[in-house]
């Protein structure tokens, strides 16, 4: 290889770092203002298979050639055509998903930690990030309620994976309390076919999927009807723990959700923990969405009873305006973190916690870990408690406007009045809706003027907003709304002159709960 540009070949980090770093950030930052300039919208318009020909055109040929471009030509090309292909959060008429514009000040941030590349599976790659995280954990673990002396915590990549670690926790926790031994070192044995999760019937995918990659399957889950606001019924849950221990069955864990998907709905919490405490069970919180409504003062009261829980999900990279990762998990006693422990000597040697060099390897599931607790300190530093909450408040009425907008319109229909920033509606189309409202949805894409979401109550096709962006206004959701009703409008005409017969797939019509 023949270098002509040191650039090429720089490191990000040491003394001389910055200086090769800033000249390499310029030209990001013009390709992110050349790529948002192409782009022209929330997303580029065209089909996905046109799409996908563009991005082959700029990273395919040559992408690995004998003779490299040079950092700074591969940087903007690159940059450029990531930046005019994706879908971006920071676009009003971005409302599809829980998927939120970073603040800048978190991104910044970032940069800093990915500079410096530490790692937190062992001190001496990180002294200071290693530091970091432990504070972080205490400050969220004193937001949600816990002692932040005995409480422990980690940074995951999201709500899965802090749900992995609450529903392992409690799995091990039920094996030891059934046959005595440790599943962490014995394995789940035959206690294993007979436990059981309980969770409302419209909490988070993570729960089904996390029980089978724990070796209890699907079918463990035991989903708990919820009421006209979807949410837990506590009752109902009562009655399918009884009748699974009548059948022989351990509870392993109760999963209460704050913040559904789909409505936001919070899951009543104190009833909740005490039926799974009069069950001896363990009460998981997938707090992933709505965890952020801590920061509300307005709105922090949906949370009462979070801290009961022996352990929380939370997702700052939704409510929290982080780069992705900012997932976390808590959980109230550090003792519990013991199935986790690892003991590897050229990570965490005896000798070496011994001498007071500490190790975070038995708090993940992972070994190689970004410091991503960074960004949330600096965020927390930057924007206080307070300065978060009205972020949060600001979605919040956004929402509460979307949904009063959808109830004067006559070709919208709203499903539930929304609780934290996310609203189910959809485009009025008779017996045709949801075919109208599955092809409205595309037809914004392949223009590239929204991205909305989409659901289903019953099985019928429903729209959602989740409303993300803190700097969006009422004649911003106004404008998205009208995007939706007169695509809506075309495509009805489209749908009803068709000839019968599956457009996108058919489905029945139902009206929500």
């Amino acid at each position: 290889m023949t270098v002509t540009d040191p650039l090429d070949t720089a490191l990000a980090g040491g003394v001389a770092g910055p200086a090769a770093l800033g000249p390499l950030i310029d030209v990001a930052l013009e390709a992110l203002r050349l790529g948002a300039r192409r782009r022209g919208g929330p997303l580029p318009a065209g089909t996905p298979t046109e799409l996908a020909s563009a991005v082959a055109a700029t990273f395919g040929p040559g992408l690995l050639p004998e003779q490299g471009t040079g950092a700074r030509a591969a940087l903007a090309a690159l940059a450029t055509g990531l930046a005019a292909g994706t879908a971006d959060p920071a676009d009003p008429h971005c409302a599809g998903h829980l998927h939120c514009p970073p603040l800048a000040v978190a991104v910044a941030a970032e940069v800093v930690a990915a500079a410096l590349n530490p790692s937190l599976d062992s001190w001496d790659q990180g002294p200071s990030a290693t530091a970091v995280e432990p504070q972080v954990i205490a400050v969220l673990a004193g937001l949600v309620g816990y002692r932040p002396d005995v409480s422990a915590g980690v940074l995951t990549s999201g709500g899965t994976e802090s749900n992995l670690m609450g529903l392992l926790l409690a799995r091990d926790a039920a094996v030891l309390a059934t046959t005595g031994a440790p599943a962490a070192t014995v394995g789940i044995g035959s206690v294993g076919s007979r436990l059981r999760y309980f969770c409302g019937e419209v909490a988070h995918f993570s729960v089904r999927r996390n029980a089978a990659l724990l070796g209890l399957g699907e079918e463990a889950v035991v989903p708990v009807p919820v009421d006209h606001t979807y949410t837990m019924d506590p009752v109902a849950l009562a009655e399918r723990m009884a009748a699974t221990v009548r059948a022989g069955g351990v509870p392993a864990a109760v999963v209460a959700t704050a913040g559904t998907t789909d409505f936001g709905s919070i899951d009543p919490l104190h009833p909740i923990a005490d039926v799974a405490a009069r069950h001896r069970c363990w009460l998981h919180v997938d707090a992933a969405y709505g965890g952020g409504a801590l920061f509300s003062d307005r709105l922090a009261g949906l949370l009462d009873g979070l801290h009961r829980a022996d352990s929380i999900a939370l997702d700052l990279h939704k409510l929290g305006w982080q780069p992705i990762a900012a997932g976390v998990f808590l959980t109230a006693d550090a003792a519990t973190l013991a199935p986790l422990s690892q003991r590897v000597a050229y990570l965490n040697p005896a000798d070496d916690e011994a001498a007071g060099y500490p190790s975070l390897l038995g708090h993940s599931l992972r070994t190689t870990r970004r410091v991503d607790a960074f960004k949330l300190a600096v965020t927390f530093q930057a924007l206080g408690r307070v300065g978060l909450g009205v972020l949060v408040d600001h979605v919040h009425e956004l929402a509460r406007h979307a949904a009063a907008r959808i109830r004067a319109d006559p070709h919208l229909e709203l499903a539930a009045e929304p609780v934290l920033s996310t609203v189910v509606f959809r485009y009025r189309a008779g017996p045709v809706s949801s075919r109208v409202n599955a092809e409205l949805r595309r037809r914004l894409l392949v223009e590239g003027t929204a991205v909305v979401g989409r659901t289903e109550l019953g099985n019928a096709v429903w729209l959602k907003l989740t409303l993300l962006n803190p700097h969006a206004t009422p004649a911003d959701v106004d404008a998205l709304l009208d995007l939706v009703v007169r695509a809506g409008a075309a495509e009805q005409t489209v749908v009803s002159a068709a000839v019968p017969g599956p457009r996108g797939g058919d489905i029945s019509e139902e009206a929500p709960r």
